[in-house]
């Protein structure tokens, strides 16, 4: 039986690309959760610290171009400030089906983080998802509905109710992991669980 794992993320976060990229390459379900991280941090207390430290900010930076560099990942980021993460969020979450979310993660996460694109608008969202050769009309039918919408929102209250703090976090049943970094503690869970069955 293929194991699961929930990714609760966000567009905003670069750490929850460099995560998703690698857990593609794992024999797993992915379940796709995407959230708003700014309303999660807000709810469970958590500051944004590399946004309002200008020394954690530039380490960042450096941090991440490393470990864009392990993973053989092009690292030339958009000024997340101008993408509306939240439309990207929504696409996601009005996808036809679980491949179809997976697929313009990627494709919205590679154009922000990799390709330099502003996604500032539900229109730069869907001409996004078009250039990555998928069908954006059903995605573009769906995108703004109040069902959708509300679906974002809920997946914020649950990850906030669950424990997340940050982006990315994953859950190998009920139990949370943060960041891109903790990859091997997600493998090791994932056997642990495996040996147990």
């Amino acid at each position: 039986m293929t194991q699961k794992i929930e990714l609760f993320y966000d567009f905003r976060s670069p750490y929850s690309y460099l995560a998703f990229t690698q857990l593609r390459d794992m024999d797993v379900e992915i379940v796709l959760r995407p959230m708003q991280i700014l309303k999660v941090m807000e709810k469970v207390g958590n500051t944004p610290t590399t946004i309002t430290c200008a020394a954690k900010g530039r380490y960042a930076r450096n941090d991440l171009a490393r470990w864009a560099h392990r993973y053989g990942i092009k690292l030339n980021p958009s000024n997340m400030r101008d993408n509306d993460g939240d439309a990207c969020s929504r696409a996601v979450l009005a996808a036809a089906s679980p491949a179809e979310a997976a697929a313009i993660t990627l494709a919205l996460y590679r154009a922000c983080w990799s390709e330099g694109k502003t996604l500032a608008s539900t229109d730069d969202v869907l001409s996004t998802i078009a250039a990555a050769g998928l069908d954006p009309s059903n995605v573009g039918t769906r995108i703004n509905d109040p069902a959708v919408i509300a679906q974002l929102e809920a997946n914020t209250n649950e990850a906030a109710e669950r424990g997340v703090f940050g982006s990315p976090t994953m859950f190998v049943g009920d139990t949370l992991f943060f960041g891109n970094d903790r990859l091997d503690f997600v493998r090791e869970e994932l056997a642990r669980l495996e040996d147990a069955a």
